[in-house]
């Protein structure tokens, strides 16, 4: 069994891996003739150049298509993680990829003509076809990606927590980029083989995660809700202290975790519901939010659609695919501060800067489009109508450069910190379901939106920019008043946090009072409880706190 928690998540972080394959095998495809001609709405012309694809509403549905399978696999990957467990979710959802993939590859080589039919996706025949394939797909994606994060945070040390958990951003952006890679040059074959190989290939990561989980611990948290506590004592020690069962935090969290499964005893059958109850309904409403606001920030639209962006700013054929692939790039090195960092800068800080800076370069480049723009024709940029808005010379590349300057904000910020962040928020009881259900809001706005974006670009053009802007100032207010700090504590002293009696009803410590807490938990972690005990009356915290872990809750300074 694997112990070291950095292989632990690198095996377990292929689960968001799929998203970012299924992200770009559909936005590096969606400009090129093979697959326009395919699934052409209108009668095919003779010169296939000429091909403009489905209508926007059409691929605003095929791209949807992916995130409302997933927002269903989340909302049943709740149940699925509390009964089997994390690491049997996450099985679960790999093999469902990889049996459906790999029916599909199968279909695919029984195909002798159009006429003869088959399954989904890469076998696709029409959009009918590739829809379903592309819902069954989103249903895997959506159980990994509810349940990794929740699996990595319940082994993860505190100090260590924000860049494990983030990690799945960063395996979400390496997929996004080989998988686009892999498109482009997929792209020079002639036929339907352009886009089938790309969507074929997708079978790899998913048989990879599934033989690696059985390599892996179950988290020990889960197995102390069922009342296996050799075993959950065994796997943090195994993580947690290399195999020293005698070690003072070792002891110290299985504490820590024996009076929250206690307390928690007498609500042990949770259902939905818990969620919305007065004592939860706060961090429920976070938590989804956390969720709502990384897909309202319009990045995940940036992802599917970055080839019309460059097509309005002058930038065609392969070389759109080269400029469109930079963003990838940059998604892909701009997350990796984050993941070294975010335990010593914090939740909300990273949160707030980047709602800050995304909204700079959203409003900057509505700004551009709007003075230096113009209307492109009923037929868009080179037969693509949703690249309804043409710019040209210094402002094409003004444009180009706030879409990478607007990735480069993201990756840091809202993209690992919206994975980290909601499965700190929860107790034990409900923390599967209440992951579940605020990923599957992630999911459901990534539909809505992956559906509305082209008909956007078509009927309000520009605007669409504003739309973002305003969101992401919306975020900034919210999360400086709502969001409390959690990097540095444990689970079940975050809990403490909402459970303040000093503080708000129903909400706690204020957001805006809570402070990080990583330095402290280092040194316990490192058995340095003198050290650390120094540390935390350096700080004004509630004398006497009546809350179970000794959580530092934070007082205004006078």
């Amino acid at each position: 069994m694997i112990g070291n928690i950095y292989a632990i998540a690198a095996v377990a972080i292929i689960g968001g891996g799929l998203f970012g394959f299924d992200i770009s095998s559909m936005s590096a495809i969606i400009s090129i003739p093979q697959y326009k001609c395919y699934f052409q709405s209108d009668p095919i012309p003779d010169d296939h150049s000429k091909c403009t694809g489905p209508t926007s509403s059409v691929q605003g549905g095929i791209t949807a298509a992916m995130p409302g399978g997933s927002w269903l696999g989340a909302l049943c990957s709740g149940p699925i993680s509390d009964i089997f467990g994390r690491k049997k979710a996450i099985m679960i959802g790999s093999v469902i990829w990889y049996i459906f993939i790999t029916v599909v590859v199968v279909a695919i080589l029984l195909i002798a003509d159009r006429w003869i039919g088959s399954t989904i996706i890469c076998a696709s025949q029409n959009v009918g076809m590739l829809v379903v394939g592309r819902v069954i797909n989103g249903f895997c994606v959506g159980i990994c990606s509810a349940q990794v994060p929740v699996y990595i945070s319940e082994l993860a040390p505190p100090s260590k927590r924000g860049r494990l958990v983030g990690a799945q951003q960063w395996a979400i952006t390496w997929g996004i980029m080989i998988m686009f890679y892999i498109s482009f040059g997929s792209s020079y074959i002639d036929g339907t083989a352009a886009f089938r190989v790309p969507w074929g290939l997708q079978m790899i990561p998913a048989i990879g995660l599934f033989c690696a989980m059985f390599f892996l611990p179950e988290s020990p948290r889960w197995l102390a809700r069922k009342e296996r506590w050799e075993e959950a004592h065994a796997v943090l020690t195994l993580v947690h202290s290399k195999g020293d069962p005698d070690s003072p935090f070792v002891r110290r969290e299985l504490e820590e975790i024996r009076e929250m499964v206690e307390f928690e005893k007498q609500n042990s059958d949770v259902t939905y519901l818990e969620l919305l109850k007065p004592h939860m309904i706060n961090r429920t409403h976070i938590g989804v939010f956390t969720q709502i606001w990384s897909q309202l920030t319009g990045m995940n639209v940036m992802m599917y659609y970055i080839t019309y962006v460059f097509l309005m700013a002058g930038v065609n054929g392969n070389a759109n695919l080269v400029a469109s692939s930079i963003q990838y790039v940059i998604n892909v090195a701009m997350t990796v501060p984050a993941l070294l960092f975010v335990d010593r800068w914090g939740r909300r800080p990273t949160l707030l800067v980047g709602a800050t800076l995304m909204m700079i370069w959203l409003f900057a480049n509505a700004g551009i489009l709007a003075s230096r723009g113009h209307w492109a024709g009923p037929n868009g940029v080179k037969n693509t109508p949703e690249a309804s808005w043409e710019v040209t010379g210094p402002a094409s590349k003004g444009v180009i450069a706030c879409s990478y300057l607007f990735v480069a904000s993201y990756a840091p910020t809202w993209g690992p910190v919206s994975w980290i962040y909601p499965p700190e928020l929860y107790p034990l009881r409900v923390r599967g379901k209440a992951v579940a259900l605020a990923t599957s809001a992630n999911w459901a706005f990534n539909f809505a939106l992956g559906y509305f974006v082209p008909p956007a670009f078509v009927n309000i053009k520009w605007q669409t920019y504003l739309v973002f802007g305003v969101f992401c100032f919306s975020m900034l207010v919210h999360v400086f008043f709502m969001f409390p700090e959690t990097a540095g504590k444990t689970l079940e002293e975050v809990v403490d946090i909402f459970e303040d009696p000093k503080g708000i009803k129903y909400v706690g410590t204020p957001a805006w009072k809570t402070r990080i807490s990583t330095k402290r938990t280092l040194l316990m972690e490192h058995n340095q409880f003198d050290q650390a005990a120094q540390v935390e009356k350096g700080r004004d915290y509630h004398e006497e706190s009546p809350n179970r872990s000794g959580s530092e809750t934070v007082e205004p300074k006078a």
